[in-house]
């Protein structure tokens, strides 16, 4: 894991962030630890549009006091930037000016299938309410968690990355 490093010119600290997996119907949110090595699902917002959905985000990103955004960026799987990972960087664009807080952006290719893996994996127990606790935590912010930990994974996190 690459969250804290030294850098040519210095050490690099890690910093709170948070991920958004966009849908067309609904966001996954994660966020990250306040030193930047770990991500957890934190929600699923109801999306109606991109601007109600930037708000949503930047009252967020204040109350968690979070540095830094990364955006899950559909590439195909040959690496080309296609109509919805234009649309992806478009709205990570939007949310850099509307947050003022730097965006980071990752290949989210196949993050359902492993937040649907991550999931089916977790105990069918342990809710408080005695629902499932395959339900407890939608796939949407489970996705986002994904490309959260990868932006960690990857060193994206750190000052100067």
């Amino acid at each position: 894991m690459l969250a804290q490093g030294v850098a040519a010119d210095g050490p690099r600290t890690a910093r709170r962030a948070l991920a958004v997996d966009l849908g067309e119907r609904r966001v996954g949110l994660a966020i990250s630890d306040a030193a930047g090595r770990f991500a957890l699902p934190l929600a699923v917002l109801a999306r109606e549009s991109d601007r109600q959905v930037i708000g949503e985000i930047r009252t967020l990103a204040a109350t968690h006091e979070v540095a830094l955004l990364v955006v899950g960026e559909p590439l195909a799987p040959d690496g080309v930037r296609g109509p919805a990972a234009e649309r992806a960087r478009r709205f990570g664009e939007r949310l850099a000016r509307a947050t003022a807080r730097p965006v980071r952006f990752v290949d989210e290719t196949l993050t359902s299938v492993a937040a649907a893996e991550l999931l089916a994996a977790r105990p069918a127990t342990g809710r408080r309410d005695g629902r499932s606790g395959r339900s407890s935590r939608p796939i949407d912010a489970v996705a986002a968690q994904v490309i959260l930990q990868e932006a960690i994974d990857r060193g994206l996190l750190e000052d100067g990355a």
